[in-house]
């Protein structure tokens, strides 16, 4: 189990390396697909039932989170978003939130200004490696992305 607060009221995630497995497939017609895993879905809808609010910034747009923010009713949703820390600082500030209060998942080089915004840092086990030597007290899942580390956050907090 992950060693998180009781305090932590907000969870900010990466998408894609979080909720897919970084892959894409691409259709003879030029068509983006994702996969993801049941696990990871139901592991938000556990956080989301036990009153946690859930934001994705990312940095790729697609209709994929557009469906899953209509599906979960995920309070933010950012695409297309290089500058990640920005976003969730901004996010902070219109929630009143502490460090302490945010939980931020992410695994690569592009997640690194939002690790340092907050005190709960996780990738999944399929991180970047060199994540570990940037992010200080940076926990990782035992889970790969997208085949349930969102869902083992969820176990870590919930249950």
């Amino acid at each position: 189990m992950l060693k998180l607060s009781k305090n932590i009221k907000f969870i900010v995630s990466d998408f894609d390396g979080v909720f897919t497995d970084g892959g894409i497939y691409i259709s003879e017609k030029n068509e983006i697909q994702k996969k993801m895993n049941f696990k990871d879905l139901m592991g938000v809808s556990i956080l989301l039932k036990n009153n946690y609010s859930f934001a994705i910034i990312s940095g790729e747009k697609s209709n994929i989170l557009n469906y899953f923010k209509e599906k979960f009713g995920i309070v933010e949703l950012h695409g297309g978003i290089r500058q990640k820390g920005i976003v969730l600082e901004e996010l902070m500030k219109k929630y009143n939130l502490k460090s302490s209060e945010v939980l931020y998942i992410g695994d690569d080089i592009n997640d690194i200004s939002a690790f340092e915004l907050v005190d709960y840092r996780i990738a999944p086990k399929n991180h970047n490696p060199i994540l570990p030597f940037k992010v200080k007290n940076l926990q990782i899942t035992q889970a790969q992305g997208g085949d349930g580390a969102i869902r083992e956050i969820a176990d870590s907090l919930c249950l």
